[in-house]
């Protein structure tokens, strides 16, 4: 949710468009970074390398709008100190992914982080496996919303495509959904037209009640496009991904190239 940030971003990518002349350019994606599995590695061997926070910084190069980490209770991958430092060295918005709990509500309180998305939270889970049942759970998400837009952070809950979800993220009042796309990127090639529909589904009811739409979780180079294209798309948060993909080329460029694609994706051919 890094709203208001990128502006040299959002020229290029309109000045390419003018020049192509054969296009129209629909409203441009934020792209979030999630530095996460930089801190996976680091914490792999102990010590403070590769760090996070320069990962952040050459994300924030190479075409991120904003970074986001996952504070997890087993403090698995991101630290405390983590956020910290992102808060204070990066002059990038910071998406703060957290667990509905009593102990990531005081943290974010100290560090007020430009958004907080709140995730379900399982100790034994490799990664996030699915979006919160927020129908189950209104009445404590609904304190803890409260208490974290009344410290200044943009509310959002990662959740399923699902209309029961959407409607119950909607009446407790929260700006933002983040749509979990882990169906869709795990889908083979016949299957995904299905979960792709769900998501479009999920997004245009989400946008008929005011709701601004995220989405997350398993994006690629294969499967970015389609998502971007849906126009109404404000941001996409990409991690595991791009942190893969940079042992190979490189952090910088694998970032750009995901720019690249999703800018691309926001030019509708006539």
């Amino acid at each position: 949710m890094f709203v208001g940030h990128n502006s040299n971003n959002l020229s290029t990518i309109k000045s390419k468009t003018l020049k192509r002349n054969w296009g129209v350019f629909m409203d441009p994606i934020r792209l979030g970074v999630n530095i996460d599995h930089v801190a996976t590695l680091r914490n792999a061997r102990g010590g403070s390398f590769p760090d996070p926070i320069e990962a952040a910084k050459i994300a924030k190069k190479s075409g991120a709008d904003g970074i986001t980490a996952h504070l997890r209770e087993d403090r698995r991958h991101i630290k405390d100190d983590d956020i910290n430092r992102l808060v204070n060295e990066v002059d990038l918005p910071l998406n703060f992914e957290m667990a509905a709990t009593k102990e990531m509500l005081n943290i974010a309180s100290i560090f007020k982080p430009h958004s907080a998305c709140i995730v379900p939270e399982k100790r034994e889970e490799i990664t996030t496996e699915g979006g919160l049942d927020v129908v189950g759970q209104s009445d404590r998400l609904r304190e803890i919303c409260n208490e974290l837009t009344n410290m200044g952070s943009r509310v959002s809950l990662f959740i399923e495509a699902d209309e029961a979800q959407i409607m119950a993220a909607a009446e407790l009042g929260v700006p933002v959904i983040e749509i979990h796309a882990g169906a869709y990127s795990d889908s083979n090639p016949e299957d995904s037209f299905a979960e792709l529909d769900k998501i479009k589904n999920g997004i245009k009811i989400a946008t008929n009640i005011g709701l601004e739409c995220h989405v997350g979780h398993g994006l690629n180079y294969q499967n970015v496009e389609k998502i971007a294209e849906l126009r109404d798309v404000a941001e996409l948060n990409i991690g595991h991904f791009l942190i893969a993909e940079a042992v190979f080329s490189g952090l910088g460029n694998s970032v750009k190239r995901m720019r690249e694609l999703i800018d691309n994706a926001r030019v509708q051919q006539e």
